[in-house]
């Protein structure tokens, strides 16, 4: 007899329906989560994953369906009384106040509110320093919360959870920002957590991840439930098949164009701000250029340097065949350089202004007259972009924080693409998308190396660098570790160099 029918659920949905302004986001879904079981829950972005974990968590009222937590059937359930519950959440954006120290944000939620307690400091820090030790994380308790990197930010989130000892816990993408060493420690922590029999619900869209770590998976598609299986009896195809409805052979539709005369050619160039040290590198037009190494390797940090967010020390850059010097943004974009940010959702897009807002937002000057905004090329200029990146919106005026992961990434491209720009630096592009996101994301980068564009794609996904890239530059402790040719590249040699296990040279 399987484990699942001899363990009574410590969650379970039955009927849940849930509709907002006549779209149906979830309909008859029925769950159930096990104590001390890790359960995927895998689908599309706007497949209903979301609202559901909102449903769950208090955030949102289902129009109808009954939830049972413990053997008792809970009603009107919100936030509050989820934490009290047991019910605990870690989200894909860290939501943490970036002015609070560590220990303060951990503290929040847990340590009892009264007017005129008296802050323990010296046992607040403790209990940080001991859940964040428990999760691995090296990191001073002291700090505020808005100096940390994205992978700190995730890290200090998941010791938050940790410390509410809560009994069902929601994992949303909790392995985007993390280093390969920091994914396993938190897997270790969630084996720990298993153990002592916390039921956790476990969303993904690195579907590789899932036989290392869950026991049952689940596939939404359309706001439904499609169905439920073991993953020891589950092959990647087969989630897939559940997630999209049909075939997905090419997630990575690489195709060969020729390339042309070099674009960016770098030589020797230094930052000591950002960290990166006598770079060597080259992207011709026409070219997918994939920059890998493991998270603090300086690949995002060699990014803001060509970039002008911090100019560089030293070293020599040439554009188009003519030295330049990159001291701003301004002069970035000026010469024909566009960025696409790691983080979209703070730095990428802005959530509250609408699609066509955003799309323009790198072109306003072209846009004015007299320095009054032409909103009517505004709009020519978004629906141009809508409709060329296939973005899901219901207008060029809803609010860009509306649509989904993969839509929002395309908002942010059409942003700079609408600069017409010769190189364009993406980073982490596909970070926390759908399956079919990732594919039309990777369509359309083929599409626009066709045209000539030159990409600098920096991916902490090792097939989408072997699947994506005409060449791969592989950075280690702030240098270029080595250069492969797309032939010559395999998962092996490309981590080994991210290690620094290798000493290749690097072609001229």
């Amino acid at each position: 007899m399987r484990r699942e029918a001899l363990l009574q659920p410590i969650l379970k949905l039955a009927g849940i329906r849930k509709a907002f302004g006549g779209v149906q986001a979830l309909n008859d879904v029925a769950f159930e989560l096990l104590p001390g079981e890790v359960h995927a829950l895998v689908g599309e972005n706007g497949a209903g994953k979301s609202t559901f974990v909102k449903i769950i968590t208090g955030a949102h009222q289902p129009d109808s369906g009954t939830m049972v937590f413990d053997g008792a059937a809970i009603a009107d359930l919100d936030p509050q009384r989820a934490r009290d519950l047991g019910i605990a959440a870690i989200y894909q954006q860290p939501a943490l106040f970036p002015d609070l120290s560590v220990a303060e944000n951990i503290a929040f939620g847990l340590e009892p509110a009264h007017f005129w307690r008296r802050v323990n400091w010296p046992a607040r820090r403790e209990r940080a320093r001991q859940v964040l030790e428990l999760v691995g994380a090296r990191i001073d308790p002291d700090v505020e919360a808005g100096r940390l990197t994205m992978p700190q930010q995730q890290l200090v989130e998941i010791a938050k959870a940790i410390s509410v000892e809560a009994r069902a816990l929601i994992l949303d993408e909790p392995t985007s920002s993390l280093s390969d060493s920091e994914t396993e420690h938190l897997f270790s922590v969630i084996r720990r957590l298993k153990t002592n029999g916390v039921g956790m619900i476990y969303i993904s869209h690195r579907l590789d991840e899932l036989p290392q770590i869950a026991d049952r998976v689940t596939a939404f598609r359309d706001g439904r439930l499609v169905g439920t299986a073991r993953v020891a009896e589950t092959s990647r195809g087969e989630l897939i098949r559940m997630m999209v409805g049909r075939e997905l052979s090419a997630v990575f539709p690489k195709t060969s164009v020729a390339v042309g005369e070099p674009l960016l050619e770098i030589r020797g160039l230094s930052c000591q701000v950002e960290g990166v040290r006598e770079i060597d590198l080259t992207v011709r037009a026409g070219e997918i250029v994939g920059l890998a190494g493991l998270v603090g390797a300086g690949r995002t940090e060699l990014a803001r340097a060509l970039f002008g967010l911090s100019p560089a020390d030293s070293g020599e850059i040439v554009f188009r065949g003519r030295p330049v010097t990159i001291d701003s943004p301004q002069t970035a974009t000026e010469l024909g350089i566009a960025y696409v940010p790691e983080d979209r959702r703070r730095h990428g897009v802005i959530l509250d202004l609408s699609v066509a807002a955003n799309a323009s937002l790198a072109r306003l000057p072209a846009l004015a007259r007299w320095g009054l905004m032409d909103f009517d090329a505004e709009r020519r200029l978004s629906r141009d972009f809508v409709g060329r990146l296939g973005v899901k919106t219901p207008s060029i005026d809803a609010p860009v924080g509306q649509l989904s992961g993969g839509n929002q990434q395309k908002v942010a491209l059409a942003r700079w693409l609408a600069t017409n720009p010769s190189l364009l630096i993406l980073d982490e592009p596909t970070q926390g998308i759908d399956v079919g996101s990732k594919a039309e994301l990777h369509r359309l980068m083929c599409d626009l190396a066709a045209g000539g564009l030159g990409i600098l794609m920096i991916s902490s996904d090792l097939p989408e660098i072997l699947g994506m890239s005409d060449r791969i530059v592989v950075m280690h402790a702030g240098t270029i570790a080595g250069d492969l040719n797309r032939d010559e590249a395999t998962q092996e040699r490309v981590l080994e160099l991210a290690l620094g296990h290798v000493a290749r040279e690097v072609p001229a």
